[in-house]
């Protein structure tokens, strides 16, 4: 954004805006202010920002959190320190860092960061695979080890286990020592799974899940189960859980299900909630406890992350549309 003629040009950096609530079709790329760091506040050159559900919740308004346009949507970023601001340590100009804005302020050339959500990169970590970590593999870990207790041995049911977040359990159950089975609607995105860690696959859209399920574990059922897409096929995941089981709530991209709690008697199981960013505001200490032991997975290459698709910021609405459409498998990433 520049002044008129005969004043001093602002520098300016390209973003994308929400400027009313409505479908991803309707984001546009303009010109803003380059931002700058307050107290507490780093800036970001962002190499790299995850495309997650949330963020095309809340550009239509839909999702638990709120942003009042015109805002700039994006949560989480990678990229090289600009500015850190008065009180920030540990962090440095042209250091690697990967962190989140909250809700907003990633699909941009810079992004604003509290400098206590930020962490650096170990040397030679790549920008895209980075980002993301705390979105779906943060909501992993969280979900499984400390709100699931899953243990070595045990069978684990993964729903939509061939997006960015049902991957990412995919991997860190096989990680944990689970028999992870994987959920998905084709059996292209279940060879994907397979190759991920997957010991088992169920296609829901030609096969029945619960039966396939209890088929798969001897008629026992599943001890854990990680829904993040809800809608039909909860209830059945639920009726294929073993007794004492665990079913994790994650997320609802096909819809909030009703769920007999019936169920929850006659099995002796626990439906356990599962809210990843709402617990990085009231636990920060365990956030970057998770976010700690993710990073240093990745950099010893027990994890790596799958990148399937990437936009140029031109192109954010279009992968947002992708998401919605289910046509995303694992990441999707804008680089600006």
């Amino acid at each position: 954004m520049h002044s008129g003629p005969g004043s001093p040009i602002t520098p300016a950096m390209r973003a994308v805006v929400c400027k009313q609530y409505g479908p991803p079709e309707d984001l546009v790329v303009e010109e803003l202010p380059d931002p700058g760091a307050g107290p507490g506040e780093v800036v970001v050159a962002v190499r790299a920002a995850v495309v997650t559900y949330p963020d095309a919740l809340i550009i239509e308004d839909r999702y638990q959190m709120h942003a009042t346009p015109p805002f700039v949507p994006g949560g989480e970023v990678a990229g090289s320190v600009l500015e850190v601001g008065e009180g920030v340590a540990g962090i440095s100009p042209g250091d690697a860092v990967v962190g989140s804005g909250g809700i907003q302020g990633g699909f941009a050339e810079r992004a604003v960061l509290r400098a206590d959500g930020l962490r650096r990169l170990p040397a030679g970590a790549d920008f895209a695979t980075s980002t993301g970590l705390q979105y779906a593999y943060g909501t992993g870990l969280y979900a499984l080890q400390y709100r699931g207790a899953l243990q070595p041995g045990e069978t684990l049911l993964v729903l939509g286990a061939a997006g960015q977040v049902g991957l990412a359990a995919v991997e860190l159950g096989h990680l944990m020592g689970a028999r992870v089975i994987a959920a998905a609607s084709s059996a292209e995105k279940l060879a994907l799974c397979r190759e991920r860690g997957a010991d088992e696959a169920i296609d829901y859209s030609r096969e029945d899940l619960k039966a396939r399920a209890k088929e798969l574990t001897g008629g026992a059922g599943v001890d854990v189960v990680y829904d993040g897409v809800g809608g039909p096929n909860a209830e059945a995941a639920l009726r294929a859980t073993a007794w004492g089981g665990r079913f994790l709530v994650v997320g609802f991209t096909a819809g909030i299900p009703h769920i007999p709690l019936n169920l929850t008697l006659l099995k002796s199981c626990q439906i356990v909630g599962v809210f990843y960013g709402a617990m990085t505001q009231r636990d920060p200490e365990l956030r970057d406890a998770i976010l700690a032991e993710l990073l240093e997975l990745t950099a010893a290459g027990k994890l790596d992350p799958y990148v399937s698709r990437r936009y140029p910021l031109e192109q954010a609405g279009r992968a947002l549309r992708d998401l919605l459409d289910r046509r995303a498998i694992g990441r999707l990433i804008i680089e600006p």
